[in-house]
């Protein structure tokens, strides 16, 4: 045990520190965070608009309630792609020291740049929402990791427009982003013009094959997920949160997964995507990473025997609360999880049978799709599903995950319950003496 310890402290710590504080997966992760609350209010219209009440639906229709309900959600969920330009631009900018909102301004103005304009028969110029939304997610991400680091490159080096001293902040960082900002933007400019006179297939498309072909052979098929969600927990077990890893490269995959089937949803046509974000937050990580709720509850019921130990016991309103809202922290530092050794098969078992559990339940017509719609991820189980899936069988099928993750933790915790008992025995019996 000293050994494997050992070897998890000396040499894999350290490469999933490195991993985890790299500067562009953390500014992805915060530039998609930034859209969430869109997404999710987005997807809170969708629920209303599409509640399953054939009477609710008629009167939205007859009244035109549906039309002004879809334009709210394309005006919140649809235009993620947008404000991730933005916020993956400024979180790494910030990080790397300076102006966040002015790299997140010019990138967000990159994206518009490099996305084709409609004309109308009039010849006005129009934006195609579509790539607005999930379309143009990762080519967002790829103008807002570029822009900033082009952005931090001309600042750090003081290439710049200085003004006097006693100008106000905001107007001298306003003319120190004009050079980089001018290079940055006439760089997309040329980028665009040399692939629209090429021939070249849109660069909202380009990138999306490019980058989300392989990403989706990975984090949008069935054995790919179940490796996803046993790395998540492998990150965790080091202490490391491993969502913002794993989601910062996957999230967008499972985004535009998303809102492909809410389009698909809203239009009545089958839905194409089984493996979603709402698939993987209310259905593989029930209770959090490593699914632990069912850890959770196997601690409830044991510390209701009479001869539980008092750390179980002890462990009970530590967890319990918040593991029903999604939340992991108090069990993965309290009991703990991380570098525990007895939990880590379970730890990334569990998961990985949520998702196959799941997927088949759903590939087989056994259980409804999820929509598109998106909870939050503190949203308990039965209401999530109920959510998600707009089908009570939604709920039903995380009923049968947590039983089953209450099933695999069960004999590891048993194990280490008796090993609580036997030290506090002896602990017992050393202040006797």
């Amino acid at each position: 045990m000293a050994n494997i310890n050992g070897f998890i402290e000396e040499k894999l710590m350290p490469i999933a520190g490195r991993i985890g504080a790299n500067r562009v997966l953390i500014s992805i992760r915060d530039g998609i965070a930034l859209a969430m609350p869109l997404i999710i209010i987005g997807s809170l219209f969708t629920v209303i608009s599409s509640f399953p009440v054939e009477a609710w639906t008629t009167m939205l229709d007859e009244t035109g309630a549906s039309t002004y309900l879809s334009k709210l959600t394309n005006g919140s969920f649809g235009i993620m792609a947008l404000i991730t330009s933005f916020g993956v631009a400024r979180s790494y900018a910030k990080q790397r020291g300076v102006n966040g909102s002015a790299a997140g301004a010019i990138s967000l103005s990159s994206f518009i740049v490099l996305t084709p304009s409609i004309l109308s028969v009039d010849e006005a110029e129009g934006i195609p929402m579509g790539y607005m939304g999930s379309k143009g997610l990762f080519l967002a991400i790829v103008v807002g990791v570029i822009s900033a680091l082009i952005f931090q490159w001309f600042i750090n080096r003081d290439i710049r427009i200085k003004m006097p001293e006693g100008v106000p902040p905001a107007v001298a960082d306003s003319f120190s982003a004009l050079i980089p900002g001018a290079v940055i933007l006439i760089m997309w400019g040329v980028i665009y013009a040399i692939a629209n006179e090429c021939g070249v297939p849109n660069l909202h498309d380009l990138v999306t094959t490019v980058l989300g072909v392989p990403l989706g052979l990975l984090g949008a098929t069935l054995p790919g997920t179940v490796i996803v969600v046993m790395l998540n927990s492998f990150f965790w077990f080091f202490g490391i949160n491993g969502g913002s890893i794993t989601s910062a490269v996957f999230k967008p995959v499972w985004l535009a997964n998303a809102e492909a089937n809410l389009q698909a949803f809203q239009a009545g046509e089958p839905l194409p995507y089984i493996i979603t974000k709402p698939f993987m937050d209310n259905f593989a990580y029930i209770g959090g990473g490593g699914a632990v709720l069912g850890l959770v509850v196997v601690i409830a019921i044991i510390a209701m025997r009479k001869n539980s130990s008092k750390l179980t016991k002890t462990l009970v309103p530590l967890t319990f609360v918040p593991g029903c809202f999604n939340i992991s922290e108090p069990v993965m530092f309290g009991l703990p999880i991380v570098l525990n050794v007895k939990l880590l098969i379970p730890f990334m078992l569990a998961p990985a049978v949520n998702v196959i559990v799941c997927y088949v339940a759903m590939a087989t017509g056994l259980v409804a799709q999820t929509t598109g719609v998106v909870a939050t991820w503190t949203v308990p189980i039965i209401i999530s599903g109920l959510i998600t899936t707009n089908s009570i069988s939604g709920a039903v099928l995380q009923v049968v995950c947590l039983v089953l993750d209450t099933l695999i933790y069960l004999p590891f915790y048993l194990m280490i319950e008796k090993q609580n008992l036997i030290d506090e025995v002896a602990e017992s019996e050393s202040s006797s003496h």
